[in-house]
């Protein structure tokens, strides 16, 4: 079980950085993705990172803006999230696999999930 966190109202341009913890503390065994989902939409990937937190993908279209982040030592993940648009407002959620090499931004591979954490943008 995932917990995020950090979600809420931005204004457009602005920023906000949300987290992701495991119930049981053991995220650093963990490579981590988030994907976003827009009431209607189908789940969209936003980015992975790495078990050891080397290697990190972020898809094209958020790249420049969002960036993930992986702090073993305090076994959490972060989405930081800048430049944010309307259009990025949606459910925001982490997930996790128990794998020892580079990540993926495909969520059929992810065993472990968050219910997620609300991000909305509006003037």
């Amino acid at each position: 079980q995932l917990v995020e966190s950090g979600g809420g109202l931005a204004q457009p341009g602005g920023s906000l950085t949300l987290s992701c913890v495991a119930a049981d503390n053991t995220l650093d065994q963990y490579a981590v993705a988030w994907f976003r989902q827009a009431p209607g939409e189908e789940p969209e990937a936003v980015g992975c990172i790495s078990r050891s937190g080397e290697y990190t993908d972020i898809v094209n279209s958020m790249r420049g803006r969002f960036t993930v982040i992986k702090d073993n030592a305090r076994r959490k993940a972060f989405l930081l999230l800048t430049d944010l648009k309307a259009e990025d407002s949606a459910n925001y959620m982490c997930s996790a696999i128990k794998i020892s090499y580079k990540c993926s931004i495909n969520r059929q591979v992810y065993d472990y999930w968050g219910q997620g954490t609300q991000v909305n943008v509006s003037s």
